[in-house]
């Protein structure tokens, strides 16, 4: 049995090559990006008005005053989409404009509605202005937000949908990500069942279920396969040399690995022979777990069937795993202040569910649920982060920093 530290090196060191793809930008979302991205243009591409009101030269307001009063001919009105390009402009002439109009020369600053005051003479209307008026108020210059070649995304990002309205907006189309990756599990045991009836010796497949949501937010492609029963050693090997003909990137079974007399994975992952390889961790929960490299393209996890230890597992084994192999860093944890304590095995690594939240004095606090059997579900739906108490200590108390991971391991924010 190998401590956790140790196992998070043998996943990184068999991690597997994950491809790239050309894809359209509807279908970039969750995405790793393999590449990094630069602006082609400047945005905005040209200066513009940042609200309504009037556009002038700033030069020609130099001499007015209270008792000099400019008057400014209004020449035109622009919306957003209209063309702004005017032939000949005289001195002392201004344009009305909506937000977002493009200022050119020689108008260089705004005056509000607000600020307005608008005249008649000869049925002609005209701004008066009675004092200096500043270049360049309210304009949104060319460039302010992005810059031609300036990077929009990193190599290894998680693209997010305000990514993705950023990307739109610069002209960007299509995007080179890395390749979803190929994910099948089995569920095992004869006690497992997708009835909606069941008896008492009987159990829902409720962590399938839990396994298959990853997919809908995480740029994995999970299948769920038939149930492996007691007796089904045979078929199970079968169904591993198909996956891997078929290249399929991971593989895993939840149940089945640890030393029960059904419990037949270990005995034929074995046969593999893989240097990159380890069975059970020094963690609670989901000590019995299983890892093996099959070949270049396709690996294995073997899960455990208690449904906290299979959630524990698959957040701190698998998903660092994938995410290593798309080249994406994952979500980094965030250091807690301990409300309460707790005891533990001192060699043992433990993901406690909890509660992470603000103090009245703005710090983070975590909170520790009672309830931390691996059999008992509902402190899981009620924490919003893991804590990680790690090996090396047994005695965590109240006030003790410790670092708090997401349940999926990405910030979506």
């Amino acid at each position: 049995m190998i401590s956790y530290n140790k196992a998070l090196k043998i996943l990184y060191k068999s991690r597997l090559k994950i491809k790239s793809e050309k894809i359209s930008l509807k279908n970039a979302l969750y995405r790793i990006c393999s590449e990094n991205i630069y602006s082609k243009l400047n945005y905005p591409i040209t200066n513009n008005t940042a609200l309504d009101g009037f556009a002038l030269n700033s030069k020609e307001t130099i001499n007015a005053n209270k008792k000099k009063e400019i008057k400014f001919k209004i020449l035109k009105t622009f919306a957003a989409g209209d063309n702004p390009n005017i032939k000949k402009i005289k001195k002392y002439s201004c344009i009305e404009v909506m937000t977002g109009t493009i200022i050119n020369k020689p108008f260089d600053t705004i005056i509000p509605y607000e600020q307005a005051n608008i005249i008649i003479q000869n049925k002609e209307k005209y701004l008066s202005i009675d004092k200096r008026i500043k270049k360049f108020n309210h304009i949104r210059f060319e460039g302010s937000d992005f810059r031609r070649g300036q990077i929009i995304l990193k190599k290894g990002d998680l693209i997010k949908s305000s990514d993705i309205l950023v990307l739109k907006t610069l002209g960007i189309s299509k995007i080179k990500v890395k390749k979803r990756v190929k994910v099948i599990f089995f569920p095992t045991g004869n006690e497992i069942t997708n009835n909606k009836k069941i008896s008492p010796w009987q159990v829902r497949n409720s962590n399938g279920k839990y396994i298959e949501t990853f997919s809908k937010i995480l740029p994995i492609d999970i299948i769920e396969k038939n149930i492996l029963r007691d007796n089904d050693e045979q078929k199970f090997n079968k169904e591993l040399k198909k996956s891997i003909k078929n290249k399929i990137d991971l593989i895993m079974t939840i149940g089945g690995v640890s030393a029960g007399k059904y419990d037949f994975v270990p005995n034929i992952i074995n046969k593999y022979k893989s240097r990159f390889h380890f069975k059970n961790s020094k963690i609670r929960p989901g000590k019995p777990i299983l890892f093996s490299k099959l070949n270049i393209n396709t690996a294995f996890f073997g899960l455990p069937g208690n449904p906290v230890s299979t959630a524990a597992c698959f957040r701190f084994f698998v998903l660092p795993y994938i995410f290593k192999s798309l080249k994406y860093l994952g979500a980094e944890s965030v250091r807690a202040k301990l409300i309460n304590g707790f005891n533990k095995n001192k060699n043992f690594t433990r993901f406690i569910k909890g509660e992470l939240q603000v103090s009245k004095k703005g710090s983070l606090e975590f909170r520790i649920l009672k309830g931390q059997e691996s059999y008992k579900i509902k402190p899981l739906a009620a924490s919003n982060v893991w804590g990680e108490l790690k090996d090396g200590k047994s005695t965590f108390k109240k006030g003790d920093i410790i670092d708090c991971h997401t349940t999926f391991g990405v910030n979506f924010l």
